[in-house]
């Protein structure tokens, strides 16, 4: 297990390690407390054995405007059972008794405002999370939490789009951390039939910037397509794709289990790149 540590976090230690061993990341995202959050530390360690390599965990969100209908009705479902930030840090201080797999809180920033910024992270911290992505907070707009996150040591994660010019780029390689997050098509999460042909030429111009890692999301469904992926980025994001076989496990004494097959397949369909 890949323990934090000064001077290196369990996500920066993690993509070492895989670099030493010529393998690219599995990033799996779920909501958390959908189906509730015992189910969602099931499935992080399920995840954990099944090949993925961190987590992005989701905070729901009432008005979740970057995310399409699948995650969409998962935060519902999630809000629903009563996840808030509070039970979802106590579920990974559960997870940190058994796992040093890397947690990044996905999620808006305004449940984080409402929480309080400084306490968000200093809760987040001490309940063992490695990371933070806040999809609705640019770099320009983030100097309050950044300060906070780089106190607490914890990554923070920034994205890009396919309409990122050069010095878009070039502001959030300086000021990302953990890894750059490349969104693989314009618009909300989901599934798509196939892998955008511009990525290729996008993450060769992302490096071009920085020396991090730089890992693409948004519209991978398939093992074919992380594999597809993952010849050319250092990661690979997958979240609508598993959020939507829990929706169709939920209530089932399988859900777990289907949940992490499908993690299965997707890093099979990454096994195989040098």
């Amino acid at each position: 297990m890949i323990k934090k540590s000064i001077g290196m976090g369990r996500i920066e230690a993690t993509f070492n390690r895989l670099r030493e061993r010529g393998e690219k990341a599995l990033i799996t995202f779920i909501t958390a407390g959908d189906p509730d959050i015992e189910t969602t530390g099931e499935l992080i360690l399920e995840f954990e054995k099944k090949g993925a390599d961190i987590i992005e965990l989701g905070i729901p969100f009432s008005d979740p405007m970057a995310d399409g209908p699948t995650i969409q009705a998962a935060s519902e479902r999630a809000l629903k059972d009563g996840a808030h930030i509070s039970n979802i840090l106590g579920l990974i201080r559960e997870v940190r008794k058994v796992s040093e797999i890397p947690i990044i809180l996905f999620g808006y920033y305004n449940p984080i405002f409402a929480y309080g910024v400084d306490r968000f992270t200093k809760d987040a911290n001490r309940a063992g999370a490695d990371g933070v992505l806040v999809v609705d907070l640019p770099p320009e707009e983030a100097d309050e939490l950044k300060g906070a996150t780089d106190r607490e040591g914890l990554d923070l994660v920034y994205l890009l789009t396919p309409t990122s010019d050069k010095k878009r780029m070039g502001l959030v390689a300086r000021r990302a951390s953990g890894f750059i997050y490349y969104i693989s098509v314009a618009g909300v999460t989901g599934a798509r039939e196939g892998v955008a042909k511009h990525i290729r030429k996008a993450v060769r111009s992302i490096r071009e910037v920085t020396t991090l890692p730089v890992c693409v999301g948004f519209g991978i469904s398939t093992p074919d397509q992380a594999g597809e992926i993952s010849h050319w980025a250092d990661g690979v994001i997958v979240g609508s794709a598993i959020v939507k076989v829990i929706e169709e496990n939920t209530g089932s004494p399988a859900l777990v289990r289907s949940a992490g097959n499908f993690v299965a397949h997707l890093k099979r369909g990454m096994s195989n790149v040098r």
